[in-house]
C-alpha cells in the first residue's frame, strides 16, 4: 500500500505510452487498451477507498520523498476524505467520456492516449500535497485537454482552445507567483505546514515581518494581493464570474467525451484548489474579502442561470448550468471563511456547508457528463443540437427521453436524486452564516428548474416535428453506457451516506482546525 497513489498515477500514463506506439490503423485495439487502463485505474480506486479508514480524517497513503531539496520541493503524495472522492470522481468519468467517444476514428490512438495522459494529470493534481508537485500536474492536464479540443473540437475548436489555453495560464501564472511570494516568507512547499501556518496566524505574522515595505505597500494591502493572485489561477478555473468567458465556447466546441471530461472532472480542480490552498492558507485575507467574495458567488449563481435561460444551443445551456452549479460550491466556501468564534453551532452548520460542497462536487460531476453525453447523442442522431430544432421526440424515442429527463431532474435538484443533498446541506449551513447570500442565490435554483424544464419542453413534448420522426431511440450500448450513471443518481439521492461517511471526518476535521 505504500506506493499505491503512485502506481494510480502510472497507470493511465504507462497506457498512455503503450497507445501511442500503435499502429494508426489498431483502433479497436488503442479503445480497447484505453479502456483496460481507465478498469485498472477504477481497480486501484477502490483498492483505496476499501483500505481507506474513514473515521480518521487524516491523510493517509503518504508518500514523501525528498525531490529537490535546495527549495523544499518534495514529491508528497497522500489523500484524505477530499481528495479520495475526487479521485474516485476521475476514475468514474473518464471511462465514461471514453466510451461517449467510441466512435472517433480520425487519429484514434493519439485521442485515447491524450485523454488517459489527461486523467493521469487529474490523479496527481488530486493527491500531491507540495506546491511545486501539485503545480506541475495541474498544469499538465491543461496540455491534453488543449489538444483534446483544437484537433477533434467542432468548427469553433481553434478559437476556443486557444481562449481556454490562455484564460488558463493566465491564472496559473498568477496562481505561481502568488505561491513563491508565499514560500518567500516561510521558506515552504508543503501544503499542509502552509495551511497549519495560514489557520495559527503565522502567516500573516510572516507578511508583517518579511514583506513590509514591498513596492511601497503596506503588509496587509500586499498580502491581499497575494491572496488575489491565488484567487484568480482557481478562479479562472471554476470559472467564477467574471472570468467565466472561455467556458462556454470551450465545452460548446470540444467533443462529447472531452466536454464531459471538462465538466465533470476538470472544474473540479479550481474548487479543490479553494480548499485545499486557499481557505486553509489565506484565511486572514478571505475574511478581510468576505462580502465581495459572496457577492461573486451570488453573481455566478445568478447570472449563469440566466445566461442559461436565454441561450437556444443546447450544449450552452449545459455549460452555463454547469457554472451555475459550482457557483453554489463558492457559496458554501465563502461562507465558511465567515468569523464566528468556537461556538458549536457555528461549526456544525460550517460542517453542514463544506460537506454540501464536497457532495455537490462530485453529484455534479456525474449528472454534468450525462447530460452532456445526452446532448451529444442528440446532436450525433439530428446533426443539430438547438433547443428549437425538436419537438415531441418522446413519442419516438421513450427511453432517451426518460434517462435524459432522470439527468436532468437530478441537475434541478429533485429530492431523491443525487443533486438534491449537496445543494440542501450547503444551503443548510449558509443560511445561518450570510443570510442575504443565501437569500440571493435562491433565485438561481429557481431559474435553473425553468431552464432545464423549457428543455423538456422543447425538445420531448409538444407535437412531434417531422425531421423527428426518425430520430432514433437509444440503442441497447447507449443504455449500458449511461446505466452506472443513472444508478448512482438514485443510490447516491437515496443513501448520501454512502459518500458522506467517508468525508465528513476530513470536514469536521478542517473546520475545527480553523480558528474563524
Amino acid at each position: 500500500m505504500n506506493y499505491l497513489l503512485t502506481l494510480l498515477i502510472l497507470t493511465p500514463l504507462v497506457g498512455a505510452a503503450i497507445i501511442a506506439g500503435l499502429d494508426p490503423k489498431q483502433r479497436s485495439l488503442a479503445r480497447g487498451l484505453g479502456l483496460f487502463f481507465n478498469a485498472l485505474a477504477l481497480g486501484l480506486v477502490a483498492l483505496l477507498w476499501s483500505n481507506f479508514n474513514a473515521a480518521s480524517g487524516e491523510l493517509q497513503f503518504v508518500e514523501r520523498y525528498e525531490w529537490i531539496p535546495s527549495v523544499g520541493v518534495q514529491y508528497f503524495l497522500g489523500i484524505d476524505g477530499m481528495s479520495l472522492l475526487m479521485v474516485l470522481l476521475t476514475a468514474l468519468i473518464v471511462p465514461f467520456g471514453l466510451l461517449a467517444s467510441w466512435r472517433v476514428e480520425d487519429n484514434t490512438r493519439a485521442f485515447v492516449s491524450l485523454l488517459l495522459f489527461l486523467q493521469a494529470g487529474l490523479f496527481g493534481a488530486f493527491t500531491a500535497l507540495n506546491f511545486i508537485h501539485w503545480f506541475a500536474f495541474y498544469e499538465l492536464t491543461l496540455v491534453p485537454a488543449y489538444f483534446l479540443i483544437k484537433l477533434w473540437g467542432g468548427p469553433q475548436r481553434s478559437a476556443a482552445a486557444n481562449q481556454f489555453f490562455i484564460y488558463t495560464m493566465v491564472g496559473s501564472v498568477a496562481l505561481l507567483l502568488s505561491m513563491l511570494a508565499v514560500y518567500l516568507v516561510t521558506g515552504s512547499f508543503d501544503l499542509i505546514k502552509l495551511a497549519e501556518k495560514g489557520r495559527s496566524g503565522e502567516l500573516a505574522s510572516l507578511f508583517n515581518v518579511r514583506i513590509a515595505g514591498w513596492y511601497g505597500l503596506s503588509p496587509r494591502a500586499l498580502s491581499l494581493v497575494i491572496f488575489f493572485g491565488a484567487f484568480l489561477g482557481f478562479a479562472v478555473k471554476v470559472p467564477v464570474w467574471p472570468f467565466h468567458t472561455w467556458l462556454p465556447a470551450t465545452y460548446a466546441e470540444a467533443p462529447t467525451g472531452v466536454s464531459m471530461v471538462l465538466t465533470g472532472v476538470m472544474s473540479k480542480m479550481g474548487v479543490y484548489g479553494f480548499l485545499r490552498i486557499l481557505l486553509p492558507i489565506f484565511p486572514n485575507e478571505m475574511q478581510i474579502m468576505l462580502t465581495p467574495l459572496l457577492w461573486l458567488a451570488v453573481a455566478t449563481i445568478v447570472f449563469s442561470a440566466w445566461a442559461a435561460m436565454m441561450q437556444r444551443d443546447l450544449k450552452r445551456i449545459v455549460a452555463y448550468s454547469s457554472i451555475n452549479h459550482l457557483g453554489y460550491c463558492l457559496l458554501g466556501i465563502f461562507a465558511v471563511a465567515s468569523f464566528t468564534g468556537s461556538d458549536p453551532k457555528w461549526t456544525t452548520e460550517k460542517a453542514a456547508a463544506l460537506n454540501g460542497v464536497l457532495l455537490q462536487m462530485f453529484n455534479h460531476g456525474i449528472t454534468a457528463a450525462a447530460l452532456f453525453y445526452f446532448v451529444g447523442l442528440i446532436e450525433q442522431r439530428a446533426g443539430r443540437r438547438g433547443l428549437d430544432d425538436f419537438g415531441g421526440l418522446r413519442k419516438v424515442a421513450p427511453v432517451f427521453c426518460g434517462l435524459m429527463g432522470i439527468a436532468m431532474f437530478a441537475s434541478l435538484g429533485l429530492p431523491g436524486l443525487n443533486g438534491f443533498i449537496g445543494e440542501f446541506l450547503i444551503f443548510k449551513g449558509v443560511f445561518p452564516l450570510a443570510k442575504w447570500a443565501a437569500a440571493f442565490s435562491a433565485i438561481g435554483l429557481l431559474v435553473t428548474a425553468l431552464f432545464l424544464l423549457t428543455i423538456l419542453q422543447r425538445v420531448w413534448s409538444g407535437p412531434l416535428a417531422e425531421q423527428g420522426k426518425v430520430f432514433p431511440d437509444l440503442t441497447v450500448k447507449e443504455r449500458l453506457i449511461v446505466l452506472p450513471a443513472i444508478v448512482l443518481m438514485f443510490v447516491l439521492g437515496i443513501w448520501p451516506q454512502l459518500l458522506l461517511k467517508v468525508i465528513n471526518p476530513t470536514v469536521v476535521r478542517v473546520v475545527d482546525s480553523m480558528k474563524l
